[in-house]
């Protein structure tokens, strides 16, 4: 008998903004603009999608889906309205 799997979605554990909050701060700290990108992009889909997002932002859905894919770049204002849209700020620290 095979064995039956599911694709993973981690949009549907990001379900309050406490683990919201750790999961973009574990992308931030990667230091990999893909990564961060993918996972704002994740973040998006958890609250409401890319459409809602586009609405609040007043990036085109296209626009969005580019910036914030496997592949996506966003440039650093993008960066900015995504998280603003989503609830959530960047903050510095000092590295050791």
């Amino acid at each position: 008998m095979a064995l039956k799997t599911m694709p993973f979605d981690a949009a549907e554990y990001l379900t309050d903004g406490e683990t919201i909050a750790a999961f973009l701060t574990e992308a931030l700290e990667s230091n990999d603009p893909s990564e961060i990108a993918q996972a704002l992009g994740i973040v998006a889909k958890a609250r409401g999608g890319i459409a809602q997002l586009a609405r609040e932002t007043g990036i085109t859905r296209e626009a969005l889906y580019r910036a914030l894919s496997d592949s996506g770049n966003p440039e650093l204002g993008t960066v900015l309205k995504v998280m603003r849209a989503l609830g959530v700020r960047l903050t510095a620290t000092m590295v050791a």
